[in-house]
């Protein structure tokens, strides 16, 4: 970490910034040039004053006042403290208006559920990096999109790291109010053979099914630090061609460093039990991130998780294939509120596959009542069956269903990204779901 240096700073500074601040309170997603222009009618759906932190670790915050609006400039790194009220569930954009008077950009993050019982850190924007006050004042305008957020009292945190920051709101615009599944498909799991009861097998032309999928949205980090901004309706990231649905990941996609997708079945429909089965060929690469997956109806927000369970059928990291062969490793896991990959103790087990970017393979669950097993192409390679407590098991409540390709991130991006990757594809032949008969 390079350890900027410190220029202290005349309160006089801090009141030359604030008239090259911007608030920047929309949430239109397709703004291609990232900036909006502003009027006076324009508000946040919440509004946070820089200066109704109840709690800081800073010795040095300082509050001040001018036209109305309150400031707080401060230094040396730490973190200002505040109460959220959240009307709506939902996934929201995220802007903070400041600026620093350093010469290079200071990281700025935001963390929701501070005093949560496991202890854990939710960081819910990933870096938000605040650059130098310029005269537009339009470059201070850092927002990240798609944060979620459940209904009710927060306490968060403005995290800056070591450097000059003056600051003066935090706003939240709902871009999306939570949806759940109002149909929920309960397969048998009494029989002899496996029945197909529903299936995607992407064989029309343009974006994806909307009566099956919707697309998850934004930027915020995903709880991982990954590096892409998932886009809706989109073609370039998501598309139905050939029999086929393409998710692309693209580099310098026009205002993101990394476009995606991201799709899920929640809102539409949601699954309990039976064979799920996802037929896809997933891309080699430093730095990508491939995935087809379970995640629980309850989650609401990042507190939500992994108390709502989660299931990794189809997982791969692109630093562990080999770019010639495409032979690799595939991973099969599940995370509840006793197991999960943050204390380090989730169940999960690993296999090779080869050519996994040339060749379909199938990744597969059985899920009964009673039991987990994830297969490749056929073959059983993961077991899971502790349905001792509600902690260990929240496998008797639906699921949706995820297929996303993620860029970077704490696992995707532990190898660092392959500079000379522009754009990774990940290809799903099929999605379906079978019960017993």
């Amino acid at each position: 970490m390079i350890m900027i240096s410190l220029i202290r700073i005349k309160i006089v500074t801090a009141f030359t910034l604030i008239f090259i601040l911007t608030v920047n309170c929309t949430s239109n997603q397709t703004n291609k040039k990232n900036k909006v222009n502003l009027s006076k009618s324009d508000s946040c759906y919440i509004t946070v004053q820089a200066g109704d932190y109840l709690n800081s670790k800073s010795t040095e915050a300082v509050k001040f006042s001018k036209k109305n609006s309150s400031y707080v400039k401060v230094s040396k790194g730490g973190w200002l403290e505040y109460k959220v009220q959240v009307p709506q569930t939902g996934r929201y954009k995220i802007l903070l208006s400041g600026a620093t008077s350093d010469s290079s950009a200071v990281a700025c993050w935001i963390e929701d559920n501070v005093y949560n019982k496991d202890g854990r850190t939710y960081n819910i924007t990933g870096n938000m990096m605040l650059k130098r006050a310029s005269v537009s004042g339009t470059d201070n305008m850092i927002e990240k999109d798609g944060s979620p957020l459940d209904s009710g009292m927060h306490v968060m945190r403005f995290h800056y790291d070591t450097g000059s920051v003056v600051f003066d709101k935090i706003c939240f615009d709902l871009i999306r109010k939570h949806k759940s599944s109002p149909v929920v498909l309960t397969q048998k799991t009494i029989g002899k053979e496996w029945k197909m009861v529903w299936s995607d097998e992407f064989n029309g032309t343009g974006l994806p099914d909307s009566s099956k999928w919707t697309f998850d949205i934004g930027n915020w980090g995903w709880g991982n630090n990954e590096l892409e901004y998932y886009t809706v309706n989109r073609l370039e990231n998501a598309r139905q061609e050939d029999g086929n649905l393409i998710i692309e990941a693209r580099k310098d996609d026009g205002i993101y460093p990394w476009s995606s997708a991201r799709l899920t079945t929640r809102g539409k429909e949601s699954f309990l039990y039976g064979k799920i089965e996802f037929r896809a060929k997933v891309p080699a690469g430093r730095g990508t991130w491939s995935a087809g997956w379970l995640l629980g109806d309850k989650y609401r927000d990042e507190l939500s998780w992994p108390y709502c369970g989660e299931i990794d059928v189809l997982e791969n990291v692109g630093y562990e294939m080999d770019p010639k062969t495409g032979n690799g490793k595939t991973h099969a896991s599940v995370h509840c509120g006793a197991y999960y990959f943050k204390l380090g103790n989730q169940p999960t087990s690993i296999v090779d596959v080869e050519n996994m970017n040339n060749e379909y393979h199938i990744y597969s669950i059985e899920w009964l009542s009673e039991s987990i097993t994830i297969l490749i192409d056929g073959k059983k390679y993961f077991e899971y069956h502790d349905t001792s407590n509600n902690l260990t098991w929240p496998f008797d409540k639906p699921q949706n269903l995820i297929l996303n390709l993620a860029m970077g991130g704490g696992w995707g991006g532990a190898k660092g990204m392959d500079p000379e990757m522009k754009s990774a594809k990940f290809i799903i032949d099929y999605v379906r779901v079978y019960e017993l008969n």
